[in-house]
């Protein structure tokens, strides 16, 4: 593509060379060897991409897009633009032909909820014979095609060249899991969103955010960028929050809540350890719905998926057999080992609202003990301290035993984020081990319980693999329960 139609649209000086080339890729990272390239300088958090123009050159790179000046061979043309992740999102969209514009994009943001919101909602969407993809934190799906991804939600080069790709492929929708990091980062900018989604807000990524104030704000920028609904959680303060500065938005706003004023609500809720049913009350009618998973957390997000896919014309029949249709969810409340009243459970569960909540749904089910295993949060902030001590706490009031292991530690101080844990449990009367190893501590739960406990894997949910210092290592919980088991004799 002529770079001159790659920057429609964009306010940009040009500091030297010309736009009357060709361009064949957009790149930002300055290893990738791509001839007649344009590359864009991010100022990121360690490295800082002006530094790397020069390789970037050498490795193909004719133009580069910068926010600061540089130096660089006559022969390259310079772009200076005011903020560089901005004009990349901006770039990226112009150079797979603005592809936000040929499909329904609907994006959904909140601490917890928004896996099993695209679930329920693809299938409902693919009930009513709507092809539907997904970007997310279980990765991309094109042709129900599973890319593998490394963030929630992509850089905007690679989240506008899915996008395209779904659109040549005649997708009608596409259901991002928009994350905070994304918004904040510009990763999002110039989608074009027909519908937002928020679930809930509560502690997390606050080494990026600082406070919660500033992590609402960013999470509250999708519902700037939406052109038909925004669907927000009644049930949350912040929900609420968001309700309220939405009140003169010319976007309609429709709200979904069990226990608030809502458009969208369930009454004659039913749980099981295997399923939830209770009547949905839409502004239209009201209707049986049976899910696959228990809990109150999912019937909060089944409605919110119920309200996007309202908004967006699909009928009740088809809503009510999509929900049904959804069997599990990997890594969200999915049970991994059940035997008589045995269960083993991994969860996703990595803040102190989700473990609570999922702790919440197991408790009325379990004859015997939870027994809980969880990872430590890694960040080395106040922040991170706070949220150590607030899942020592969950863990100490809400699980019967705890066993205190490993996340993803990274190269941070494992010793003082151990302590700032288990000192929690134990300030609040809780029983509990400690067992660095992840795998062990697993075993050891297996091997502690009885016939009719429940064992409660939480904080990686999906994932299958650990990073240890700078390596990353397979690690699957579900292969390292079916091992164990195989020897487990209960007394």
């Amino acid at each position: 593509m002529r770079l001159s139609n790659i920057l429609k649209d964009m306010e940009y000086d040009l500091v030297q060379g010309t736009l009357d080339q060709d361009i064949s890729e957009i790149i930002f990272d300055s290893r990738i060897k791509q001839t007649n390239s344009l590359f864009i300088c991010i100022s990121g958090f360690t490295l800082d991409g002006h530094d790397k123009a020069e390789e970037a050159i050498q490795n193909g790179a004719v133009a580069v897009l910068v926010e600061k000046d540089i130096h660089v061979p006559n022969g390259v043309t310079v772009i200076k633009v005011e903020n560089t992740r901005n004009a990349m999102a901006k770039v990226a969209s112009n150079f797979n032909d603005n592809p936000s514009d040929d499909i329904n994009v609907i994006g959904i943001t909140g601490t917890n909820g928004k896996t099993s919101i695209t679930h329920f909602l693809k299938s409902i969407l693919n009930e009513a014979n709507h092809k539907t993809g997904v970007i997310g934190t279980l990765g991309t799906v094109i042709d129900d095609e599973l890319i593998p991804t490394n963030n929630t939600t992509p850089e905007s080069v690679d989240l506008q060249k899915f996008l395209k790709d779904m659109a040549i492929t005649d997708h009608d929708y596409c259901l991002i899991e928009v994350s905070s990091h994304s918004l904040q980062l510009k990763r999002v900018a110039h989608t074009k969103f027909s519908t937002g989604i928020f679930t809930n807000l509560s502690p997390d990524h606050l080494e990026l955010h600082k406070t919660m104030d500033e992590y609402f704000e960013a999470k509250a920028q999708l519902f700037t960028m939406t052109e038909k609904a925004n669907i927000i959680n009644a049930d949350d303060i912040y929900g609420q929050r968001l309700i309220e500065q939405l009140r003169d938005s010319n976007v309609k706003t429709l709200t979904y809540g069990i226990h608030e004023k809502a458009d969208f609500y369930a009454s004659d809720i039913e749980y099981s350890l295997e399923g939830t049913s209770y009547t949905l009350h839409t502004p239209f009618e009201t209707a049986k719905i049976n899910i696959h998973l228990p809990g109150e957390i999912y019937v909060s997000n089944s409605l919110a998926a119920i309200a996007a896919a309202y908004s967006n014309g699909i009928a009740i029949e088809a809503i009510q057999t999509g929900l049904a249709n959804v069997s599990n969810i990997d890594g969200r409340f999915e049970t991994v080992y059940s035997s008589g009243n045995f269960n083993v459970i991994v969860d996703f569960a990595h803040t102190e609202d989700a473990l609570q909540k999922t702790i919440s749904i197991l408790k009325p089910f379990v004859k015997g003990n939870i027994i809980l295993v969880f990872g430590v949060y890694a960040d080395m902030s106040e922040n991170g301290r706070d949220k150590r001590y607030g899942m020592g706490r969950v863990a100490a009031e809400y699980a019967d035993f705890s066993i205190v292991t490993l996340d993803n530690p990274k190269n941070h101080d494992i010793e003082t984020i151990m302590k700032e844990t288990t000192d929690a449990i134990e300030r609040n009367k809780g029983k509990f081990i400690e067992i660095r190893d992840r795998e062990k501590a697993i075993q050891y739960a297996i091997e502690i319980s009885e016939q009719d406990d429940c064992i409660l894997l939480a904080g990686k949910g999906h994932e299958t693999t650990q990073v240890i210092g700078d390596e990353e290592i397979y690690f699957s919980e579900k292969e390292i329960v079916q091992k164990a088991m195989e020897t487990k004799v209960f007394q």
